[in-house]
């Protein structure tokens, strides 16, 4: 790869961030001069200014701009990747991002089913939201919703997320039959993060709803399940997230009316990922079909 040197782009990455050559030595332990010898090396690679003088101090040029947004989180994932290395002390590191709702149901109860079978693998799983990307997290998988349109990283379908109305058995006991979009919506309803779901859900069920309910919101989709089979209301749910507490009768699924047909949630991994990244992918996804 035709790169600058890394020293170059160290001290670029300090004097950008302090916008001070004196302030870039003295993180680096190195001079004012050879903070500005090392950017005039830069700039001659480049073939362009990347500072512009400015009495005492020095201001980003555009391209100096475009090169610190894409610099300054390279560093801090290399940085992040020597620790985890080093610290490591020749086990194998494995970062895995995980949404709540799979992490609890999914990941968490059947991880041992993997550190088992590697145990020179040191894992780590960290919480992510549902919009995370994995270009520039540090993680190694991220599991979470919607494939990632990035260079470099692949995407593997692990859920759909059809979604259809679920209650407890004895919400339906209580407040049944709920078989018709009309039924569901006189009856107290579940939210998650929003209102938006089920206005969606009332749209595509050609049934009026004023959405003007006063059900709690929950900003955590586990919190709404735990809520949904405490008997709290109906909830809409991915059933295919959620299949075992439906097999087990934990939830019931109301209606066949779905929304979010074409949404799913995937595992990402980079295309040059460590071979511990590759298998714990190829382990999770195979399990969750095999479910």
């Amino acid at each position: 790869m035709d790169l600058p040197p890394l020293s170059a782009i160290r001290a670029f990455d300090s004097a950008a961030r302090h916008l001070s050559f004196s302030k870039a030595g003295d993180e680096l332990f190195v001079t004012h001069a050879a903070i500005s010898h090392q950017i005039r090396n830069l700039e001659a690679w480049f073939d362009t200014a990347l500072f512009l003088r400015k009495g005492r101090g020095v201001a980003l040029t555009r391209s100096g701009e475009m090169l610190f947004r894409q610099v300054a989180p390279a560093l801090a994932e290399i940085g992040e990747a020597c620790s985890r290395v080093k610290a490591l002390g020749g086990k194998e590191s494995l970062t895995v991002g995980c949404i709540p709702s799979i992490a609890s149901r999914w990941l968490i109860p059947n991880l041992n089913r993997f550190t088992t079978s590697h145990p020179a693998c040191d894992v780590r799983v960290e919480y992510a939201s549902a919009h995370q990307k994995l270009s520039g997290s540090g993680m190694d998988v991220l599991i979470t919703l919607g494939a990632e349109d990035t260079a470099g990283i692949r995407s593997e379908r692990l859920f759909s997320r059809l979604t259809k109305p679920v209650c407890s058995p004895s919400f339906l006991a209580e407040f049944g039959p709920l078989d018709t979009p009309a039924a569901i919506a006189k009856v107290p309803l579940l939210h998650d993060e929003t209102r938006e779901g089920w206005r969606d859900w009332f749209q595509t069920a050609r049934t009026p709803w004023s959405g003007a309910d006063s059900w709690p919101v929950y900003q955590d989709f586990n919190l709404l399940v735990i809520a949904a089979i405490a008997g709290h209301g109906v909830a809409l749910c991915p059933v295919d997230t959620f299949r075992v507490e439906i097999e087990r009768g934990d939830l019931i699924v109301l209606s066949e009316i779905a929304t979010n047909e074409e949404a799913a949630y995937f595992a990402s991994h980079r295309s040059t990922v460590s071979p511990a990244a590759l298998e714990f992918v190829d382990w999770f996804t195979t399990f969750i079909a095999a479910t």
